[in-house]
């Protein structure tokens, strides 16, 4: 069974969750399915990832308590004013299928537009009618969480950021610690390339009998960060949620953030400057 942190909402999240872009149609439905009955349980979409419906249609197919699933999507750039946010939401909710949102997140700041206040607004005012269950963000940085927090006086529940052993994301970390917003990690294996094969993760794969892949996600688990790693093969879904009986001590969970790097982003992902619509 999966554990949970408590978030500042009260509600709570599931410790590891499963990222399903591009699970999409009758095969994204089979492998999401699987992933219910494996025993994942935070289920991250968005609607820019076109697969609301493939979500909603494994929640009603997997035989899973509807109440132990976490349902996250997310709003894109091109709906951040008040009224879109609001219709965006909606829109969420009907090809979900489902009679509430249980995490929702504005996706990208969007600097440039400048209009991320007014949606996090939107988001309030749904989770204070009781369309969302919880609200937060994703790639937010500290600047862009100033400003939603003096704009509406509510703190995210979540900022869910690029994290992984390239990119370990220090500062922003503390500042989540310091504000009580819970981190959740996309591309947490670094999109299983050259990280897998770091010589210290290796090292440490060997030195605790697992698998560099399940190393990576202690590790996260292990800085309190929720990792949402993406898996279509049932084999790879079980690999990745076997990560409850073993750990880390403190110098692998050092060794592991030290590979950080400035240029450790995997792409033009920058938030300060990203414009995702």
């Amino acid at each position: 069974m999966i554990g949970t942190h408590l978030l500042n909402d009260g509600h709570r999240l599931p410790v590891l969750g499963f990222g399903t872009y591009p699970l999409r149609g009758p095969a994204g439905v089979d492998s999401l399915v699987s992933a219910l009955r494996h025993g994942y349980r935070l289920i991250d979409s968005a609607v820019n990832y076109e697969n609301e419906g493939t979500v909603g249609e494994a929640v009603r197919r997997a035989g899973v308590p509807r109440e132990e699933i976490v349902i996250t999507s997310k709003l894109p750039g091109r709906h951040h004013e008040y009224g879109a946010a609001t219709t965006c939401v909606y829109e969420s909710l009907y090809r979900l299928g489902l009679d509430h949102i249980d995490l929702y997140l504005i996706h990208w700041p969007n600097p440039g537009a400048g209009r991320f206040v007014e949606a996090w607004q939107a988001l309030v005012d749904l989770q204070r009618e009781g369309v969302l269950r919880s609200i937060g963000t994703s790639n937010f940085l500290p600047e862009h969480l100033s400003r939603i927090i003096a704009g509406t006086g509510v703190t995210p529940a979540v900022n869910q950021v690029e994290l992984h052993p390239y990119f370990p994301q220090l500062e922003q970390r503390a500042v989540h610690d310091q504000l009580g917003i819970r981190t959740e990690s996309w591309g947490p294996l670094g999109q299983a390339g050259q990280l897998l094969h770091e010589p210290v993760i290796a090292g440490i794969a060997q030195q605790v009998g697992q698998s560099p892949a399940k190393v990576v996600l202690r590790w996260h688990l292990q800085l309190g960060s929720v990792p949402l790693p993406k898996a279509a093969t049932p084999e790879r879904q079980a690999e990745n949620l076997d990560v409850f009986d073993f750990e880390l001590d403190a110098a692998q969970v050092a060794a592991i953030t030290a590979l950080g790097r400035p240029d450790g982003r995997l792409g033009d992902s920058d938030p300060a400057t990203h414009e995702e619509f």
